[in-house]
């Protein structure tokens, strides 16, 4: 069965795993997928994401990260933008999450990027998810 919105199955997929204090979960690969699991782990809410090739669209393996105490490091994860209600933000109305603590996740003309650096590169965008 097409699955109509494939990073709302992926930020759930992390989220469940999250949840259940999983180590790692895997997701079916793509270009995008791997954009948005680059910048989660610049910005330090995973450890580690790795490709694995199984002859057909390949698997991108999560290692999810936590505090000390067993404490998961991402508290929260929200599809924004949605294939029946798309959300874009120029770069001077781009959305902050809970005042900077968090990022959101912005679909740009020049690649995925996090909501400061679009704003530091003057680009707007759809707003694809909120981290924090």
């Amino acid at each position: 069965m097409q699955m109509s919105d494939v990073i709302a199955d992926m930020l759930t997929r992390i989220r469940n795993a999250n949840d259940a204090k999983h180590q790692t979960v895997d997701i079916p690969a793509s270009n995008m997928k791997k954009a948005i699991a680059d910048i989660l782990v610049e910005e330090g809410y995973v450890k580690s994401y790795q490709v694995i090739e199984d002859g057909k669209q390949g698997v991108i393996r999560v290692t999810l990260k936590y505090t000390a105490g067993k404490q998961k490091v991402i508290r929260g994860i929200r599809r924004v933008s949605k294939p029946g209600l798309r959300k874009y933000a120029g770069y001077e109305d781009m959305p902050k999450v809970m005042n900077g603590l968090g990022i959101a996740i912005v679909s740009t003309s020049k690649g995925i990027m996090t909501d400061k650096k679009a704003r530091a590169n003057k680009i707007g965008g759809e707003v694809l998810a909120f981290v924090w």
